[in-house]
């Protein structure tokens, strides 16, 4: 794959970035002394970590090329998917439809959308998996709590796999006076919800008096996602020279992106309350699972695609 020396330049500017704020974290976790603010310093070193690790997977995913890309990214929703389906029981009845699920429905979407035929995919979920799915488990001839059962597989589905699909999808839009470059969409993508998630827990902990949900995540504040929201919408329209978009374009689509980056992980977090979990796995050291980072990916993705799709293709 011939890659645009530009990205690599974005990358490396952000492996930078990223040594500055892990220098800083380090430096701040052995001067501070305050039981408060040490807690408030191990959290940011852990985003901060986990940022390294999502930052080697999305950058392995614009090295390895267009088919490689998508295969990572189906493992990604793998993982998250099984996060999603543990957190809930199921009844041996759910199996088989399980097995379609992530050994057929997913690979099979995946496929479809590495190969361009994306009126296909677009028809897989909301249509024919949503049918099949229902199906499957009537056929297994359990009906205690079937109508719970089969919409938490659909949801999983939907969440996990069709919605992060999304991202790597951009690499297929055919925007005009683009070709070759829609890596660097990814790359804003990317960047644009996870600087908002960082931003809006700094403003969070700096200023933050007002919870949005505070029976379902009293971290999140009104003034770290105005605070945080304002600072990622800046940082994105400071991007817009990687992307085809004006700079004003590319602070809205920001606007967007944060927006329901937000309500993602709000989402995510009203059911880990339900479930009485803290997080959904443990895969990441210090920060959870697959699903504790890509929660706020999964809203945003979908949405910036398609406003990418109708108003640039």
């Amino acid at each position: 794959m011939n890659l645009d020396p530009e990205i690599l330049w974005l990358f490396g500017g952000l492996f930078i970035l990223l040594l500055v704020a892990s220098t800083i974290g380090h430096v701040l976790s052995r001067t501070l002394k305050g039981e408060g603010a040490r807690k408030v310093v191990t959290n940011l070193n852990s985003r901060i970590n986990a940022w390294w690790a999502m930052c080697f997977i999305f950058g392995l995913a614009v090295v390895i090329g267009h088919t490689a890309s998508f295969v990572l990214f189906g493992l990604i929703s793998f993982l998250a998917l099984r996060e999603f389906i543990t957190l809930t029981p199921t009844r041996a009845a759910d199996h088989r439809a399980l097995f379609w699920a992530f050994f057929v429905i997913l690979p099979f979407h995946y496929v479809l959308l590495a190969n361009a035929y994306y009126g296909k995919t677009v028809l897989l979920f909301p249509v024919y998996a949503f049918l099949f799915i229902p199906i499957r488990e009537a056929l297994a001839g359990d009906s205690e709590r079937f109508l719970e059962r089969t919409a938490k597989i659909q949801w999983g589905l939907m969440v996990c796999v069709c919605f992060v699909s999304y991202a790597p999808a951009l690499l297929l839009l055919d925007i005009p006076g683009y070709a070759g470059k829609n890596a660097k969409l990814l790359f804003f993508l990317v960047c644009v919800v996870q600087m908002s998630d960082v931003f809006q827990y700094v403003w969070g902990k700096l200023c933050g008096r007002h919870p949005v949900a505070p029976r379902l995540s009293p971290n999140k504040t009104v003034e770290g996602l105005v605070g945080g929201g304002l600072s990622a919408i800046a940082f994105g329209a400071a991007l817009w020279k990687i992307t085809p978009f004006l700079w004003w374009q590319a602070a809205v689509l920001s606007a967007l992106i944060v927006v329901m980056g937000f309500f993602g992980g709000l989402v995510m977090s009203a059911i880990k309350r339900d479930r009485g979990v803290k997080d959904y796995g443990e895969i990441i050291p210090g920060h959870g699972g697959v699903m504790d980072r890509i929660d706020s990916l999964c809203f945003a993705a979908p949405v910036f695609f398609h406003a990418v799709r109708w108003w640039f293709t």
